[in-house]
């Protein structure tokens, strides 16, 4: 069974920083593509970036390109989204998936991040 389970959310004021992890767990980890997207209230699934199974290749949406970090440690089961200079924008649900993150079954429950003075 493919699980996934986020932590690190939490409130930040604008221009602050959070760092989510995402461990893995239930299929091959090391053989596959890994993302971040998010929701936020009363809109769409937004893709947010993802890596290569080997981290050598991340790709980012414009939105947060310059700001936010992807990278996973293959020895832990483990992806991480580094964010900086978060803007209230910002503020969704974020979530972690393997392979195709448009089907419910690859992503995680997700975690909240608010940004907010």
């Amino acid at each position: 069974e493919v699980q996934l389970v986020e932590s690190g959310g939490g409130t930040v004021q604008p221009g602050g920083s959070l760092r989510l992890s995402c461990a893995a767990s239930g299929f091959t980890f090391t053989n596959s593509w890994m993302s971040w997207v998010r929701q936020a209230p009363g809109k769409g699934l937004e893709w947010v970036s993802s890596i290569s199974s080997t981290g050598g290749t991340t790709n980012y949406a414009d939105s947060v390109k310059g700001r936010f970090t992807i990278s996973r440690d293959n020895a832990k089961n483990t992806v991480y989204l580094q964010m900086n200079s978060l803007k209230p924008e910002d503020t969704a649900a974020y979530s972690c998936a393997r392979a195709n993150w448009s089907d419910s079954r690859n992503r995680g429950q997700g975690t909240q991040v608010t940004v907010s003075s």
